[in-house]
């Protein structure tokens, strides 16, 4: 059976997530006067300069659920077609958010939980023992196992939408950690999985060909957080189905959102502020900001938003590269995570150390005058004397 997408069905799929994409983006204008608005250009953790639409997610998934609904084998037809159902709850919560409705993130993750619920109540497939003895006990234990895959699924769909603040950076690792999941459900005979993962290679192709580099439409939260679901729930189904496959192989796919994640929550916590609060400290926003500074103000935010996502592809490729390369091997895979989190965590604590500093400041300073002498000033009025 073949194990990568035709190219018939391969141009089907990017030509369904191109063409929503491009009819969203059209009808925009029309669309904001019908549909309740939000002012993203007013939000702390923005990073775009223009108002765009945030239901890039609309034309991923279209073309996600022809994926699993026409292309997959027929003996995993009903597998695949009861996932897609998984689907709903997590999609509906990040749609109204995107739209306006001002769905709070307990709200979304609640969403997320059910929907990872749902995954495991329909399937029957949880996360397996991982080859770690102590955690393996636990894993043994099936409500202990049905909780933690919960709360792992819903903690990456979390994360896959807290990384899509630049242009590109969310959709490219998708796409990347799709292709990974891909390559090890080939190595490990697992053809269905391996197929339904190449599929998104396209839907999300045609999603970042207007994404990046200009930023046309955005992935919202009902791409980012369906995203995460449906590759999360690709490996977990990879690594139950295969008990050669290592669980903790595949879970370092997603170390960089998560990673980013946690050091959120960490940074957050330690200010005091909640957990949930939006900040403008993320990885990539210090990234961009590092952009900027470096070109001594000569690179805009346009510039430095989608150039970020070009720095960063080659940090967030090397613990998928690893995920692959150690796909049964949990004991290398476990210290993999140990040493992309140490560097992770040095790596952002020197960044922040270093352009904090007293010479970035005055670079900082003159980038924000020489933006303030750009602007049109005001006219003054004339005092005429009699």
């Amino acid at each position: 059976m073949d194990t990568v997408v035709q190219p018939g069905h391969f141009l089907l799929l990017l030509g369904i997530s191109s063409g929503i994409c491009g009819a969203l983006i059209a009808a925009h204008p029309v669309l904001l006067r019908h549909l309740r608005t939000r002012d993203d250009l007013r939000a702390v953790q923005r990073a775009h300069v223009r108002c765009t639409p945030r239901i890039g997610g609309v034309g991923v998934l279209a073309a996600t659920l022809c994926a699993l609904l026409l292309i997959v084998p027929d003996s995993n037809q009903l597998s695949f077609s009861l996932f897609a159902i998984s689907l709903l709850p997590v999609f509906a919560a990040g749609l109204a958010e995107d739209l306006g409705w001002r769905v709070r993130p307990t709200g979304r993750l609640m969403a997320a939980a059910l929907s990872a619920a749902l995954a495991t109540a329909m399937l029957q497939i949880w996360i397996p023992p991982v080859g770690i003895a102590g955690l393996d006990t636990l894993l043994g234990f099936a409500p202990v196992a049905i909780a933690l895959t919960v709360l792992w699924s819903t903690g990456v769909c979390h994360a896959i939408n807290l990384i899509d603040g630049v242009n590109g950076l969310a959709g490219a690792t998708g796409l990347l950690i799709a292709i990974g999941i891909s390559v090890v459900a080939t190595q490990a005979g697992a053809n269905g999985i391996a197929l339904v993962s190449a599929a998104i290679v396209p839907a999300l192709i045609g999603f970042l060909l207007f994404n990046w580099p200009f930023g046309r439409i955005f992935l919202g939260d009902a791409g980012a957080y369906t995203l995460g679901h449906v590759l999360v729930w690709l490996a977990i189904a990879l690594a139950s189905i295969n008990t050669q496959v290592s669980a903790l192989a595949l879970a370092l796919m997603f170390f960089w959102p998560v990673a980013d994640t946690f050091l959120a929550m960490a940074r957050r916590m330690r200010a005091g502020r909640p957990v949930g609060a939006p900040d403008r400290l993320h990885y990539h926003q210090l990234v961009m900001r590092a952009l900027m500074l470096l070109s001594g103000g000569r690179m805009g935010k346009a510039a430095a938003n989608s150039a970020t996502t070009l720095v960063m592809l080659p940090l967030v490729a090397m613990p998928i590269a690893a995920g692959v390369w150690l796909w049964d091997r949990p004991g290398a895979a476990l210290v993999a995570w140990g040493v992309f989190g140490v560097l992770f965590t040095l790596s952002y604590r020197t960044g922040v150390h270093i352009f904090r500093g007293r010479q970035w400041r005055g670079v900082a300073r003159r980038h924000a005058a020489r933006i303030d002498t750009r602007r049109p000033q005001p006219e003054r009025p004339v005092l005429l004397r009699r």
